[in-house]
């Protein structure tokens, strides 16, 4: 790498952000055409997204080649943070809207329509939850008992906290300590399962995005250190552990639609899918990003001084794995 420039940098002129617009335009006016079926709506939205792929490419290689050019500063780098802190708040607010309809939803509105005033609208109506609406009432299966339940959130709540104290060490340079905390962590996720039911698949998930947390954090450990080989196994050992999780994720959605639970399962079959549906869009994003990043790394970018492109994927993932945590807690457990 070059060395680092001193001053502000100013790119040139770009397509780019044009080329997204458009992009975005075609999406979306797709979409609309497509759920009227109008027959050139997929193909709008194909075309805007083959364009979007194209744009995201060739911009975010732009800004890597600059950046191994030496041609960022420390201005630009606290943008890129900066962007990167506002990016992760937006989609906290992306997700809180979600939890917020599943709260009103299940404690106000349900409520509210199994009272004497909503049994006029709706005589037939039972408030329980998870309801189906008009189907009745859902039936759920391979939920562990109060017990387990109890002593598994526990456990979980260990691990995710030891976690995230590690990256008090990690800063601080105190290997010893990052390897017990993490240790520690894996333990309570060996721990967390084995409190569960094995073959609850919620479960299994939660521990393996617990698991990618831990060799994530040693991951940046490693590149902090100037140890590449090791950050390129223990991120590669992240992605791995992402692309099970969607697998298993898979296997779940394939379990509920046999056991009859659909978008169309009234408003818990609705919020159920679009909560855990769009953490799974996350995590997909989660593992292309950190899987640019084992490429960029094995192409010989990042030093152990700059490697933020790194850090913000990790950011990312961290966010994906609490969003993950808070979501068992509100849809599979209470």
């Amino acid at each position: 790498m070059s060395q680092t420039s001193e001053k502000y940098f100013v790119p040139e002129p770009s397509t780019y952000p044009l080329m997204g617009a458009v992009a975005l335009l075609l999406m979306g006016s797709g979409a609309s055409f497509w759920v009227n079926q109008i027959e050139a709506g997929p193909w709008m939205v194909a075309f805007g997204f083959a364009i979007l792929i194209y744009m995201l490419f060739g911009w975010f290689g732009t800004v890597a080649r600059e950046s191994e050019g030496g041609q960022y500063g420390a201005q630009v780098g606290q943008s890129f943070r900066f962007s990167m802190m506002w990016f992760i708040f937006s989609e906290v607010m992306f997700f809180a809207a979600f939890f917020g309809t599943l709260f009103y939803v299940r404690h106000i509105g349900v409520p509210d329509l199994g009272s004497v005033d909503g049994n006029l609208f709706w005589p037939a109506f039972k408030a329980v939850w998870p309801t189906a609406g008009p189907l009745g009432v859902l039936e759920m299966t391979m939920t562990p008992t109060a017990g387990k339940i109890t002593l598994g959130l526990a456990l979980m709540i260990a691990a995710g906290a030891a976690v995230t104290y590690a990256h008090k060490p990690l800063e601080h340079g105190q290997r010893g300590q990052l390897q017990l905390v993490l240790v520690l962590t894996v333990v309570l996720v060996g721990l967390f399962l084995g409190a569960m039911t094995v073959e609850w698949l919620p479960a299994i998930n939660t521990a393996l995005l617990l698991a990618s947390a831990a060799t994530l954090t040693w991951a940046h450990w490693s590149i902090r250190n100037g140890n590449r080989g090791q950050f390129n196994l223990f991120l590669a050992v992240t992605i791995a552990l992402g692309v099970v999780f969607l697998g298993c994720q898979a296997t779940e959605y394939t379990h509920a639609y046999h056991e009859g639970l659909k978008l169309t399962s009234g408003i818990y079959g609705s919020t159920f899918f679009m909560m855990t549906g769009f953490h799974g869009l996350h995590v997909t994003i989660g593992v292309i990003m950190l899987t640019v990043m084992l490429f960029r790394s094995l192409a010989g970018h990042f030093t152990a001084e700059r490697h933020f492109a790194f850090e913000a994927a990790a950011w990312y993932w961290h966010f994906v794995d609490y969003v993950w945590l808070l979501l068992f807690i509100v849809v599979y457990v209470l």
